[in-house]
């Protein structure tokens, strides 16, 4: 064996108490283990997280939950940096859970928002996590909500969740904060365009970012037609009118105005209930998203589906079906075991036979 060589000591394996007994104790590399188990798509691993997540449970739901959004460059990463050096300062503990884009090529992602948040990251009372989207919808990974629970459980009153900002859906991010914050550019053109109607609707404060030099009269009037637009829409049910105001992240401008604002925000909604009703909905939409993730695993794992796929995929490529009828006939090994009345497989059985596919039982593979 060679000298120079030193064995690579085994990583230890920690038990669910050791995890659990970690994360309350406020242990920064067991938490950050423990959101590794939570991202793996391990059947063990994940396994594991969950019961972690279940212990975790009751000591979570105590913290202020806050979504940034906004298109690449707006200075997301440099708002949360400054935002969260402001909170440090008044005694808080901050969790940061960015989201980084996976490449469709690669599959990879650069993770590198630690880089861009240089003050936060030399702080002790600050975790941050980088975590690739996968392919989620909304630029948010899946496993977010379930990593904000285990931070929750370590004393991070605060949490940060920053999203892609590539104009997918923010529904995922809404769905999981408490205030849902849109950060724009002045100076861009038509300083609208970069808003859509739906995510105007569903942010609860807007901040004109960059707002300093030469771009400060900008950034002013870009708030002010901003401000006009918001008057178009109807109330929401928070019973909050979402608020507009310039900033400037890289100065520290406008912070605590900001600050303020979540925190009238979060008064509001504790007082008026809506707060509470709001956490309630999201735990019931992401129970059924969780159904739907697994029933998106199951399928894809399933070794008659991971036989057929390939088969069906060149007879749409050969135009023998269309992806319509492939993807009913993909679905057939779950349609098999229903019942042979029911409404939903006769459905299904006259769909395929009347495009001369061969029904349940039948079908074979060329």
């Amino acid at each position: 064996m060679n000298p120079y060589l030193k064995p690579v000591p085994r990583r230890n394996k920690y038990t669910l108490r050791d995890y659990f007994e970690g994360i309350k104790n406020g242990d920064i590399t067991l938490l950050s283990q423990a959101v590794t188990l939570i991202e793996s798509t391990h059947p063990e691993h994940r396994q594991l997280a969950q019961e972690i997540i279940e212990l975790c449970l009751p000591y979570s739901g105590q913290s202020v939950r806050i979504g940034f959004t906004g298109i690449p460059g707006a200075g997301k990463s440099t708002t949360i940096d400054t935002l969260g050096m402001y909170l440090i300062h008044k005694g808080h503990r901050i969790a940061v859970l960015a989201i980084d884009p996976s490449s469709e090529r690669s599959k990879g992602s650069i993770l590198g928002d630690k880089t861009r948040m240089e003050a936060l990251s030399r702080e002790k009372n600050v975790f941050i996590r980088p975590s690739p989207t996968s392919g989620s919808l909304g630029g948010v990974a899946r496993q977010t909500r379930e990593a904000i629970i285990l931070c929750e459980a370590a004393g991070f009153d605060t949490i940060f969740v920053e999203t892609v900002g590539v104009g997918q859906s923010e529904t995922a991010v809404h769905s999981m904060v408490d205030f849902f914050l849109y950060i724009q550019l002045a100076g861009t053109g038509d300083d609208l365009q970069g808003i859509k109607r739906g995510i105007m609707e569903l942010a609860d404060g807007f901040i004109i970012n960059k707002a300093d030099g030469d771009n400060l009269t900008k950034a002013r009037i870009a708030a002010a037609n901003l401000r006009s637009v918001l008057h178009l829409f109807p109330p929401a049910a928070s019973g909050w009118t979402p608020k507009v105001l310039t900033c400037s992240g890289l100065y520290a401008q406008g912070i605590d105005e900001l600050w303020e604002m979540i925190n009238d925000y979060i008064t509001l909604t504790k007082e008026n209930g809506f707060f509470i009703r709001k956490r309630t909905e999201q735990a019931k939409y992401w129970m059924y998203e969780s159904i739907q993730n697994k029933l998106h695993d199951i399928f894809f794992r399933h070794p008659e589906v991971t036989a057929l796929l390939p088969v069906l995929e060149q007879k749409v490529l050969s135009n023998q079906l269309s992806p319509f009828v492939a993807a009913t006939q993909a679905l057939t090994p779950f349609y098999i075991h229903l019942p042979p009345f029911s409404s939903l497989r006769k459905e299904t059985d006259f769909f395929l036979s009347s495009r001369n596919v061969l029904p349940f039982g039948k079908r074979q593979i060329d």
